[in-house]
């Protein structure tokens, strides 16, 4: 694989950091600014909006400018946002700040997944993208309970300058291995061409899927905590290392998806998402001992990360004729999955069903995010029937290679 791709797992690191690391700062950026937890907590929702409102605008601003640009570009805003949190005086200065960090954060993956997939042949695209993924879950792994302890021992404020250094070495990177000129078969239609393939049903119905089947993961894991103390009896001390074990999980998932979706995209996002189904539908059952509560833990890492890069991919290939903006906006359905589906699992718990129910209502979303494939599945058969006829931007060649997929 290229050497580039490290390059942008590196900014996909500092990115996964800074985005996960606030949920153990809270006590300490609560006590030092003095406000609660509560209103700290929405320094966590600042930072998700700011991600769904930068991906698709950010997206389309530099639709027709050198890719590497764009990136070096975003990973600056990502290390000004960062360095202007460290410095925060008060709530608002940072909840601005936090803001800031975020409106990179899908324009940077989206922009950088059609990197990756330009530097390595057609039969590699997937394992491609998910190498450049692999710095995201590794953040979980590595990168936020060093940045969560670095944090508690000498201030939240030197988390923040940390990461900022981070993206100044991801910039570095990103001058160095990217290349200079964009890939000659990449495809550049402006922001009208961008636009255009936006509004194209199958990449809908593949958003559709990103935030179903992502929506199911957060629906879950948004309140594993209380699942692990509250149902498989595990001590709170106890919990920071199981999530590090879910994001090992995550990391293997992550690279098998890339692995199989080389060989068949559809099958594997078919096979993730009934996976998913099963492991969510199980939890209330691996919830009752301690051992098998850790693999349910692993398992849903593995399950739902499998379909990461699929579904990256599948929405480029939907607008393969100006894939930018819809790779953006796919990381935009990412965190409308981690709201929502947090949401609805708050729903479950809040109407008396007990501390696994958010896992069940994960399963259905999960079969809906099957239900929604199956659905995109057919409209590009009936389309590929149709004569003379190309779907989002694709030739008929390119069809007919996915649909032997």
């Amino acid at each position: 694989m290229p050497l580039a791709l490290l390059a942008l797992a590196v900014g996909a690191f500092g990115i996964g950091t800074t985005e996960f690391v606030m949920m153990g700062l809270l006590p300490d950026v609560a006590a030092d600014l003095g406000t609660s937890i509560p209103s700290a907590g929405h320094l966590v929702s600042a930072y998700a909006l700011g991600v769904v409102v930068g991906a698709p605008l950010l997206a389309a601003a530099t639709a027709r400018m050198p890719r590497r640009r764009v990136l070096i570009w975003l990973m600056a805003l990502f290390v000004a946002g960062n360095a202007l949190s460290a410095l925060a005086p008060d709530h608002t200065w940072l909840l601005a700040a936090r803001f800031l960090s975020g409106l990179p954060h899908g324009a940077f993956f989206g922009v950088g997944a059609v990197v990756a997939a330009d530097l390595v042949t057609p039969d590699r695209k997937a394992r491609s993208v998910s190498l450049m993924f692999l710095g995201l879950t590794l953040a979980n792994v590595v990168g936020v309970p060093m940045a969560t302890l670095m944090g508690q021992h000498f201030g939240w404020r030197t988390t923040f300058l940390a990461v900022s250094a981070t993206g100044l070495a991801a910039i570095a990177s990103l001058a160095l291995l990217i290349p200079a000129a964009d890939s000659p078969a990449a495809p550049r239609t402006g922001l009208r061409g961008e636009l255009t393939a936006l509004r194209s049903l199958p990449v809908w119905l593949a958003l559709g899927t990103t935030v179903a089947g992502f929506g199911a993961l957060f629906a879950a894991y948004s309140y594993i905590a209380p699942m692990l103390t509250g149902a498989a009896g595990y001590g709170e001390s106890t919990v920071t290392l199981l999530l590090a074990l879910f994001g090992v999980g995550a990391t293997a998932g992550n690279l098998l998806g890339g692995c199989l979706a080389d060989h068949s995209l559809r099958a594997t996002l078919f096979g993730g998402l009934a996976s998913l189904t099963v492991v969510l539908t199980l939890f209330p059952l691996l919830m009752r001992t301690q051992a098998t509560a850790a693999v349910a833990v692993v398992l849903l890492g593995v399950a739902a990360f499998v379909t990461g890069s699929p579904l990256q991919l599948m929405v480029m290939e939907k607008a393969a004729s100006a894939p930018s903006l819809a790779s953006s906006a796919n990381q935009a359905a990412f965190n409308l999955a981690n709201a929502g589906g947090a949401w609805i699992g708050g729903l479950a718990l809040a109407a008396g069903l007990g501390a696994t129910s958010p896992a069940l209502a994960g399963a259905a979303l999960a079969a809906l995010g099957i239900g929604v494939a199956a659905l995109a599945h057919a409209v590009d058969r009936r389309a590929d029937r149709t004569p003379g006829r190309v779907v989002a931007g694709r030739v008929p060649q390119e069809a007919e290679a996915l649909e032997a997929r």
